[in-house]
């Protein structure tokens, strides 16, 4: 297996994951690991001397078979930014908390390991939203999608931001709030979860927009389908506001607005056996855990 590996932080649990990873691994395997990492790792063990790194997107290319990830779920989604549209599958190994995509336990890698020889594992297919300058249809960074959710937040000031939505070119409403999140269904166990927004299975073509503190009581998640183009022009007391890609923040002028809409691509995640998205949730949000339910 061709293997490439990111680790967005040095820790001793992680380097003790990836050591016990190397060793269940042939010696035909190559095995490749994000630089800065590896840097540091080499400062720590000579065990890592014959490991090759990659420092971005255009060091990889389709002859990868598996992205592994070793941390938690924004690991996991900052290496998205490094596959792009190589459509090289990605899994998760779990050292961080929640853990709904990254949902490997680091306790199991010997049939981690084993079940990506095999190839014993699906591949779900994971939508991806992209944000463009509205006025010139550019991208508005170099890494312009998101996995999670692109958001607009208000910048420098306590006041709220007025969120001018329109969807496929008809004026939806102008929010006040603090913010507004575009959330695809990955996303809608995160950051829109917490501000009231639905849970959506991962398979669904369907985003949703989760206004952000709203001031219009009336104001509600709205879920849209995937293919609609989303318009937000931002005003309010303060000259910029906030723009961000999971974990990438922009910050940009009022008179620039975006667009959000999905991106050309998807991500291909690796769901292992005995792995579901229905049991993540049982397990993870606690759902059904009621003495009602105990026999």
């Amino acid at each position: 297996m061709k293997i490439a590996i990111y680790i967005r932080q040095y820790s001793a649990e992680n380097e003790g994951i990836l050591d016990t990873l190397l060793g269940l691994l042939d010696d035909g395997d190559r095995v490749c690991v994000e630089n800065e990492i590896l840097n540091e790792l080499r400062t720590h063990s000579d065990r890592f001397e014959g490991l090759c790194g990659f420092g971005g997107f255009e060091d990889l290319d389709d002859s990868f078979d598996v992205m592994l990830t070793i941390g938690g779920d924004g690991t996991l989604l900052k290496s998205i930014g490094y596959i792009r549209d190589l459509e090289i599958p990605v899994l998760g190994i779990n050292s961080g908390r929640l853990g709904f995509l990254a949902t490997a336990h680091k306790d199991n890698l010997q049939t981690v390991v084993q079940q990506l020889r095999e190839r014993s594992y699906e591949i779900v297919e994971r939508s991806v939203i992209e944000a463009v300058f509205s006025d010139d249809l550019t991208p508005v960074a170099e890494v312009n999608f998101a996995m999670n959710e692109i958001t607009v937040t208000r910048k420098n000031t306590a006041s709220m931001i007025t969120i001018d939505t329109e969807l496929d070119g008809d004026y939806l409403c102008s929010y006040w709030a603090d913010g507004l999140m575009i959330a695809t269904p990955t996303g809608s166990t995160g950051y829109s979860l917490s501000c009231g927004g639905p849970v959506i299975l991962p398979t669904a073509k369907n985003f949703v927009l989760t206004p952000i503190a709203p001031h219009n009581l009336s104001a509600r998640p709205l879920i849209i389908p995937e293919d609609t183009e989303v318009r937000l022009s931002i005003s309010g007391r303060a000259k910029k506001y906030l723009l961000s890609l999971d974990s990438q923040i922009l910050s940009l002028p009022n008179k620039r607005g975006v667009i959000i809409r999905r991106a050309p691509f998807v991500v291909r995640m690796i769901r292992l056996g005995g792995d579901s998205f229905v049991k993540t949730l049982r397990s993870k949000l606690l759902w059904g855990e009621d003495r009602r339910n105990k026999v």
